[in-house]
């Protein structure tokens, strides 16, 4: 079993539903209009616009997420090792002050390189 774990493990799991998830949004934003039209064939050109945009958003967000991860793999093997094996219990023996302080410093980082790059591409 250990050596099928060594070949076949991933180390890191949800990378797999991130692509998947992404590939799922690219169809839907690609096929949306259409079914739109299909079902409502008086709707106005903005109506399937506005449903594209949120999809296009959610799957901006699934790439931007898909994206960093795999820079960091490259650029930092180390720290995505670290991430996935030893980081879960290094934060849960901090102070709780320590846990929200990083937690939000990295949610705002990373919301704000997202604003950012999603500014830049519109």
């Amino acid at each position: 079993m250990k050596l099928i774990e060594k070949y076949f493990h991933t180390a890191h799991p949800s990378l797999n539903k991130e692509i998947t998830g992404i590939f799922t949004l690219v169809l839907i934003f690609i096929f949306f209009p259409y079914g739109v039209r299909m079902v409502d064939s008086s709707a106005a050109a903005i109506d399937p616009e506005i449903y594209s945009a949120i999809i296009l958003a959610v799957s901006a967000i699934l790439i931007f997420k898909a994206g960093t991860w795999w820079i960091i793999k490259v650029i930092w093997p180390v720290f995505a090792e670290y991430s996935d094996m030893h980081f879960e219990r290094n934060f849960k023996s901090l102070i709780s002050w320590q846990k929200v302080l990083i937690y939000l410093s990295f949610y705002l980082a990373i919301f704000y390189a997202f604003v950012l790059i999603l500014a830049s591409v519109i």
